[in-house]
């Protein structure tokens, strides 16, 4: 069994609040828009770090997180990418490849909505973006996810809300 703690747009910003609900975590995963390298070398202090970059992080995350994240966890195959859509309206650049070989897990970050939920068309994929827990954007809260992986099958979804975004 492994403990996930999900997290994407951070933004620059890590609520120190993070820290005690990802304590405990076997992994943490970044859905991308780090914002900064001190984001990812706070992270890594808590638990082993797994991310993607987002739009607005510059060269130094790109030289180490890659655009996109397949791998497997628990027997569930997993794709983490920063802008990857929504259910039936998935981005152009993955949209053929997720609707031929989709996941059991797909995550990304970007909208800032936090949205979880079962993709019935792509044989009942889970998607997952945990919103955003930065400071900046449109979301009313700040949100992150955490979740267990056991023998293909994810239990205890919690979603944490951090606080109103601006707070």
């Amino acid at each position: 069994m492994l403990k996930i703690g999900l997290i994407s747009d951070t933004h620059g910003y890590l609520d120190p609040e993070v820290i005690d609900y990802f304590t405990g975590v076997d992994e943490i995963w970044h859905a991308g828009d780090f914002g900064n390298i001190d984001i990812v070398n706070e992270l890594q202090k808590i638990a082993p770090l797994l991310g993607v970059y987002g739009n607005i992080d510059g060269q130094e995350i790109r030289d180490v997180f890659p655009l996109h994240q397949k791998f497997e966890r628990e027997g569930l195959k997993i794709w983490m990418t920063h802008i990857g859509g929504v259910p039936g309206r998935y981005c152009i650049p993955i949209k053929a490849e997720i609707e031929s070989n989709p996941p059991d897990i797909f995550i990304c970050g970007h909208s800032h909505i936090l949205r979880i939920g079962r993709d019935q068309s792509l044989n009942k994929m889970l998607y997952i973006n945990p919103g955003a827990a930065g400071r900046q954007g449109f979301q009313v809260y700040r949100t992150l996810v955490r979740f267990e992986l056991d023998d293909k099958k994810v239990k205890n979804v919690e979603v944490i809300n951090l606080g109103r975004s601006g707070e």
